[in-house]
């Protein structure tokens, strides 16, 4: 069986960027001068793969899902753990809110400028009208750092999630809502 391919670990952008979404996001980090750690990887759009890159990195890779409501006028960008398990029952009751569905890929990519496997808290600057509400999982939002996508589903990084939360989303005009 052949090794999934991870990088050596960096603090630098990448010197090629395969999309808009993480060009965009490396600038923002940058020029809010928020340090990072980075891995390129090889194909990490299923949660085993990102065990080993959460590994490289030092920092779990958490697990994001883009929701909606039925009519697709409210929309959710979940932030979990990854062995967590998404039991909308949950979600819903803490939020007070009815029902929701997974989004479909084209709404996360008009909206947030990434594929499935890909979905990542930082592509919230996309988001300029504000219509994605940030949810984040208690026990990630108490964490140190965390890793995410950055907007493709072969590059990985780790933040602080002070940064994240004090920083990067005001930068981009949103907040977390927390729960669980």
């Amino acid at each position: 069986m052949e090794k999934f391919y991870i990088s050596e670990v960096t603090g630098k952008c990448p010197l090629e960027y395969t999309s808009t979404t993480r060009r965009r996001i490396f600038d923002k980090l940058t020029e809010l001068g928020i340090g990072f750690s980075r891995v390129d990887t090889g194909d990490g759009t299923t949660m085993e793969a990102c065990i080993p890159i959460g590994n490289a990195l030092g920092s779990p890779v958490v697990k994001t899902v883009f929701l909606t409501n039925r009519q697709q006028t409210r929309f959710w960008l979940y932030v979990t753990a990854g062995d967590k398990p998404f039991v909308t029952r949950d979600f819903c009751g803490a939020l007070g809110i009815p029902r929701v569905s997974f989004a479909s890929e084209e709404l996360l990519l008009s909206m947030l400028g990434t594929p499935h496997g890909a979905t990542t808290v930082l592509s919230l600057l996309n988001d300029s009208e504000g219509k994605v509400q940030l949810v984040m999982d208690a026990g990630i939002a108490s964490s140190e750092a965390f890793s995410c996508t950055d907007g493709t589903a072969f590059g990985f990084l780790k933040i602080r999630t002070r940064d994240l939360l004090e920083r990067y989303l005001p930068a981009t005009g949103h907040e977390a809502v927390v729960i669980g």
